[in-house]
Parts: C-alpha cells; structure tokens; sequence
C-alpha cells in the first residue's frame, strides 16, 4: 500500500490498481486538486442535501465494499447539521485499518471509538483551528491507540486559509523525536511493518 498526500484532507492510498481518494479540495483553497481517476472517494465533509453515494463516491455512514475494500462510515452528530454533514471512515485495505477523521473539531463519542476498533493508521487534523485543537488531538490519539498518526490540514505552500505550522502539533506529543520528524515525499506499508511500532509514531508527508 502507498499513502501520498495532496494538502487538506486529501489523500491517495494505492493497492495494486486499486485508488481510494479522500477529500479532494476545492480550487478555493488554493490548491491544485488532484487529476488521476480514483476507484472510490470518500468525503468527510458534505452538504447534508447532497449524499450521492454511488459506486464511485461515498458520503455518509453506512457500510460498503468496492473493489473488494471495506469502507465503515460513522456520522458525527455533534458536529453536523442541517447544512453539513461530518462522517469518520475506516477502510481496510490489504489488511490494514485506515481511519480518517476527516474534518473533525472536536472529541468523539466513547461509542463511536468503540466501533473503530483497533487503528493502525489514523489520519488527524494538525493544523489547529477550525478544527481539532492539538491538544485535544493528542488525546484522541492516545485515545485511539493507533499504530501510525499521519497529520492533515495543516499550513502548506498555496494553501488560502490561516492554519497552524505541523511543528505546533508535534511539539504538544512532547517528544524529541517527533520534533524532528522530517517529512517524506510518500509512505509505503505492509501489515507485516506494523509489528515494529510499539506506540504511535507521527509519519508526515509532503505535499
């Protein structure tokens, strides 16, 4: 599996032939959305009018197999509306457990955590507001229990919106090491990698 990082919330997790694509952003946001054909996209973020799940989008909870991938969807009350809608996904590929919290600003519900169940990479939200908090993401991480953290939204070259530096989220794990973490152009896994980490380690990626 290969994990390659386009700003935001967007990213690309490749398994053979296989593409899932998350959350790719609006020209608005400064930056270049990404060009190549996905096999399925997932939204985390939608307006609550507009759910079209098709073979090839995903919004929303439910539970969904494409091309032989689980995809779980778990809405996010607290935070959705009548405007918008918030859903956390996991995604199995390759026996691998992706979570993407997606646009999250807050805490998740105990139940919610309960239903992930056990994490080997989450996708977080590191740029500060208006998202999560750093603080309050460290927790949900330890929370979590996941086995590798990959950072999202946070401040990149193009990007339009204020959004805090990745070194502000790394500094509140507290750690020498991941204080220095130095970013990699892609990162790619096997179930078998896993067994090393003993506790969550930050990968974050280039843009």
């Amino acid at each position: 599996m290969t994990i390659t990082f386009y700003g935001e919330g967007c990213f690309k997790i490749q398994s053979g032939e296989t593409v899932v694509l998350t959350d790719p952003p609006e020209a608005a946001s400064g930056l270049t959305p990404p060009r190549f054909k996905a096999d399925v996209t997932l939204k985390t973020l939608s307006s609550a009018k507009n759910q079209k799940t098709s073979a090839s989008q995903i919004i929303g909870a439910g539970e969904y197999n494409i091309s032989g991938i689980n995809i779980f969807g778990f809405p996010i009350p607290e935070e959705s509306n009548d405007k918008i809608l918030k859903t956390v996904y996991i995604v199995e590929i390759e026996d691998i457990r992706l979570c993407f919290l997606g646009h999250i600003a807050g805490t998740l519900d105990p139940i919610i955590v309960e239903h992930l169940g056990e994490v080997n990479v989450l996708f977080m939200p590191a740029g500060g507001q208006p998202f999560i908090d750093q603080k309050t993401a460290v927790k949900l991480v330890k929370q979590i229990e996941p086995k590798i953290v990959i950072p999202s939204f946070f401040k990149i070259p193009g990007l339009k919106r204020k959004s805090d530096d990745i070194k502000v989220f790394l500094e509140e794990f507290n750690s020498k090491k991941e204080k220095s973490v130095t970013a990699q152009d892609k990162l790619t896994i096997k179930k078998k990698d896993l067994e090393s980490f003993k506790s969550a380690q930050i990968i974050a990626l280039n843009v």
